[in-house]
């Protein structure tokens, strides 16, 4: 195989987030050799037709199924705001003890994320959260019990799924009881076993018997698992509990340029290490020199050996295959109408004056 090859098959397990609403010739040299995707954070969302403007030129671009992200959660968490419907916490959800609004709230979302041409939304969190000292889940997760969680969160993933927008249960395997923000620091969950089967698992794995089509992964060491590497990075942790709670679709890591990993790794290691470590898609949000270190390192690493060249190969074949399902259903035309609907305003009134939000709370730095 060509490094040409090599390099098209790297880039196409790297999903990318850059500055502004335009792209600039690195994206477009990104998006050219490969790249799977893009993620629009803030700095990139102006108003919904320059959104869905921004999103047509970026799959103009790549010329063939192209994902196109955003971390639309509800609550803090809301990159797309001028326009849309504001929404309530998963905090908020879950205490109404009815997960048909957690259905209704993913088929706002949903629909409100396709009409400017997205189709993966990283949401739901269905982290427990059970640690009050956490500094990064908070009301971002549906509550402490962990079966609330796993209801709410399946509820959530119908209704994003039935817009068609492909949902992700985050941060495998459980960020919800650390007190540390891995976009920061580098968290660590000291629990046993039996204690993640009982509390941090089973949302996630009632999201992969929803059908979920993709997880992403927690910056946080699993002790009981692997005490020296975070969830994302380690061949212990990640594929023992993909393969627990069976898992088939895409693993997404969180952006490799946070803290807890650009602080004690290189990108291109990271990258290596991740995809090794089971992750089919690594996002990259923020800059283009290292989006490039990671996929550099990937042809480096796949060319060490075959078996992580089929690995490379398996990764992007599960990425390929959710792209191109998602694809005929991304919108061919700006869908003003779907945007702020009755039905989506009238849902949100319900919570406007919910002072269940903290408002010492604040959103976590621009990655998933």
């Amino acid at each position: 195989m060509s490094s040409s090859d090599n390099q098209r098959l790297a880039a196409s397990v790297v999903m990318i987030g850059f500055e502004g609403t335009r792209p600039n010739e690195s994206v477009r040299e990104l998006i050219r050799a490969g790249a799977a995707g893009a993620i629009f954070m803030r700095r990139n969302v102006t108003t919904p037709a320059a959104t869905f403007a921004l999103s047509t030129e970026l799959r103009a671009i790549a010329g063939r199924p192209f994902l196109v992200s955003v971390d639309q959660e509800g609550g803090r968490v809301a990159r797309l705001r001028e326009g849309f419907t504001s929404l309530p916490s998963l905090r908020q959800i879950g205490q109404t003890k009815d997960p048909e609004t957690a259905r209704q709230m993913g088929q706002i979302l949903g629909r409100e994320c396709r009409a400017v041409g997205f189709d993966l939304d990283f949401a739901p969190v269905v982290d427990v959260d059970s640690n009050p000292q956490n500094p990064v889940i908070g009301d971002r997760s549906f509550g402490p019990d962990p079966t609330e969680c796993a209801r709410f969160g399946v509820a959530m993933i119908l209704g994003l799924q039935q817009e068609s927008i492909a949902a992700c249960a985050k941060h495998f395997p459980g960020h919800g009881d650390t007190h540390l923000d891995s976009h920061l620091e580098l968290p660590r969950v000291a629990h046993d076993l039996a204690r993640l089967r009982a509390i941090e698992l089973p949302p996630f794995r009632a999201a992969v018997q929803s059908g979920v089509a993709t997880l992403m992964t927690a910056h946080v060491v699993i002790d009981a698992l692997d005490p020296e590497l975070p969830a994302t990075l380690s061949s212990r942790t990640l594929p023992e509990l993909r393969a627990e709670i069976g898992f088939e679709g895409v693993m997404i890591s969180d952006d490799l340029e946070m803290a807890a990993i650009s602080d004690r790794f290189s990108i291109s290691e990271a990258a290596g290490r991740a995809v090794a470590a089971g992750c089919d898609l690594l996002l990259v949000c923020h800059r283009a020199d290292r989006q490039w270190e990671a996929v550099e390192g990937l042809c480096r690493w796949a060319e060490k050996s075959a078996a992580n060249h089929d690995r490379l190969r398996q990764a992007s074949e599960r990425v390929l295959r959710l792209a191109g399902k998602l694809a005929p259903s991304v919108a061919k035309s700006f869908e003003a109408s779907a945007l702020r609907r009755p039905d989506a305003l009238a849902f949100a009134e319900r919570f406007a004056r919910d002072a269940s939000h903290d408002p010492t709370e604040r959103p976590p730095p621009d990655a998933a």
